[in-house]
Order: C-alpha cells, then structure tokens, then sequence
C-alpha cells in the first residue's frame, strides 16, 4: 500500500473513538451530502483505489439476489452453486463472502469480474450517496478499512471545526 495511504489508514484507526462520536454527531447537518460529496471528488482525484484494496483484503461486500444471479451467469454456474461454494449469509441476514480477501482479487489488486461486481463494490465507500446521515455507522467503520473515507473525515473535521 502506498505510504501516504497508509497514513491515512493509520490515522482513521487511532481515532476511532472520537470519529465515532463525530460521525454519529454529523448525522443531524443539513450539509452533510454537500461536506462528503465535495470530499469524496476531492480525494478520489488523489487516491489510487488499486495501490490499496483495502475493502476488497478485509471486508465482504453484501451480495444481493441480483448481484449472485449475474455473477454466477458470468462464471457459468448456477446462482445456488455459486452461493454455495463461496457465500454465507451474516448475522444481519446478508449474503456475504466465506473469507477474506475476496476470491476475485487478483495479485495487482484488480477485480477479476469488475464489471459484473456487486452493486456494494460498485458503490464503495458510500461517500458519495445521498442522504449520508443514514448511513454514518457505516462511514464509521469505513473509516478502518478506506484510507480515503479516513482522510475524508480528517479533512471535514478540519473545515467544520
């Protein structure tokens, strides 16, 4: 991973606690969408997804119906064998992948089946979404996983405080 993410990461794990509680906070800001759209633009210009794949080494994305009937057409498998073989289904009652890392990372850190992914990939980190104060305990634990939504929230800390 590139130095200067690594940074970025390092700094979201140290602090957890207080961008917990900022984040929670930040749920009730009319600007909320304005502040991480423009961040998001921001650092998206500046990171390189591929010197990281963080997301993609630690976490599973949630595979909807949807997402396992197309990538299992595109690996020509039936959905039932591609679920059985590499899914299960979490405590909140998603499916998800067995083990990390993903089994379609390969060693460059390139999607194996990139344009048929799961819409989770296809939207990660979230940060650009709307109505982002639904979604800020997820931001939270994007924040130890991404370097960019790390420093994302670094960078709004600073412009709103």
């Amino acid at each position: 991973m590139d130095e200067l993410l690594k940074k970025y990461l390092e700094r979201g794990k140290n602090n957890k606690k207080e961008n917990k509680k900022l984040l929670l906070s930040w749920a009730k800001r009319k600007d909320l969408d304005q502040l991480f759209h423009a961040k998001h633009d921001e650092l998206f210009e500046e990171a390189d997804c591929l010197k990281c794949a963080n997301c993609c080494k630690t976490t599973s994305p949630i595979f909807r119906d949807v997402d396992i009937d197309r990538i299992a057409s595109h690996l020509r498998m039936k959905p039932s064998e591609f679920t059985s073989k590499n899914l299960h289904i979490d405590e909140d009652g998603d499916w998800v992948l067995n083990s990390s890392p993903c089994l379609f990372l390969d060693e460059d850190n390139y999607c194996k089946i990139y344009e048929v992914r799961p819409k989770a990939c296809r939207e990660y980190p979230h940060t650009d979404r709307k109505n982002m104060s639904q979604i800020m305990g997820l931001t939270f634990r994007n924040t130890t996983v991404c370097p960019a939504v790390a420093e994302m929230v670094e960078r709004i800390k600073r412009e709103i405080v």
